[in-house]
């Protein structure tokens, strides 16, 4: 079934996939720290964050979800519109912008995304620290994406992002674009999705210095229980390498940490989960756990609590 599917794509998109797979430079990119635009990690819906930060599968039918995967967009979320706010720390807002509508004589489902990241007025110093005013940095993306169903139960999406960064007098453009195919099988209320993201390079760089793009291979399965109001989610995250956890060896090796991790602690960072409970047509509860948050955030030598759970 996945080979009919792959081949009766139009060419365009067969090369779109092909282009990931080959590629072998996607494959060095991105570990924690080391790319550019680390916003674009962040989730773009509540719904989103409240399993985990990162779901690719969850075809709940709101329109929020389809900013992480454009294969998600279908009919279901036509003429949708889903405006958020972030209170984030240290004063940082985010606020998002996401919208869809069906195409009746395209057959196309098409999507846009705004997320726009303000981090508030900073003082601006020279190096020996005396101040030089105040400046306010942001980020943001722009986003358009469009999905085309084929077959019954197969959905691929395409989007295009636009990035954008302001520090200052430091400021860095890019353009990017996502790749996702689902497979929705509604009479056994299973949903599986594979995206491949942020794929692009800069088109201004901060200063002079050529930067990654924070690329991502990302495939979750998301199942509803047929007798009892739960579903579960389940979603590997950057699968282009295998230890994606961020070491500061120099801070380790001065406070006698023990920097290497296990394997199976290297390969459950991988994963996020996330429970579903359907209250009713239109209420969900959803409760997620990521073991790379908790294991970038905690604090060695304390208790580190919910870290990692989201709700």
């Amino acid at each position: 079934m996945t080979s009919i599917f792959f081949c009766r794509l139009s060419r365009w998109w067969c090369c779109v996939l092909l282009s990931v797979l080959i590629q072998p430079s996607l494959v060095a990119q991105t570990l924690g720290g080391k790319s550019a635009y680390p916003f674009l990690k962040l989730p773009g819906s509540p719904l989103q964050a409240a399993a985990g930060g990162v779901n690719v599968s969850n075809r709940a039918g709101e329109v929020g979800l389809t900013a992480a995967n454009p294969a998600l967009l279908s009919r279901d979320v036509s003429k949708q519109l889903n405006v958020s706010f972030n209170a984030l720390v240290a004063g940082t807002k985010g606020y998002s912008l996401t919208g869809a509508l069906y195409s009746e004589k395209l057959q196309t489902m098409f999507g846009g995304h705004v997320f726009y990241l303000d981090y508030g007025t900073l003082s601006a110093t020279d190096p020996a620290g005396n101040a030089m005013g105040v400046f306010r940095p942001v980020d943001y993306v722009v986003q358009v994406s469009a999905a085309k169903k084929y077959l019954e139960k197969w959905t691929y999406g395409l989007a295009i992002k636009f990035i954008r960064s302001a520090y200052g007098q430091y400021r860095s453009s890019a353009v990017a674009s996502d790749v996702g195919v689902l497979y929705h099988d509604s009479v056994n209320a299973v949903s599986v999705s594979v995206v491949v993201k942020n794929m692009g390079a800069q088109l201004k760089t901060y200063a002079g210095e050529t930067e990654e793009l924070p690329f991502d291979l990302q495939a979750g399965i998301t199942k509803r229980l047929p007798k009892a109001p739960f579903g579960f989610s389940l979603t590997a995250q950057q699968l282009q390498v295998f230890d994606i956890l961020y070491r500061d060896t120099a801070f380790d090796r001065d406070n006698n940490i023990q920097s290497s991790a296990s394997f199976p602690t290297k390969l459950l960072t991988h994963l996020v989960v996330a429970t579903h409970v359907y209250l009713g047509q239109h209420l969900e509860a959803t409760i997620g756990y990521n073991m790379l948050q908790r294991m970038s955030l905690r604090v060695q030598n304390e208790g580190n609590g919910l870290t990692g759970f989201s709700a």
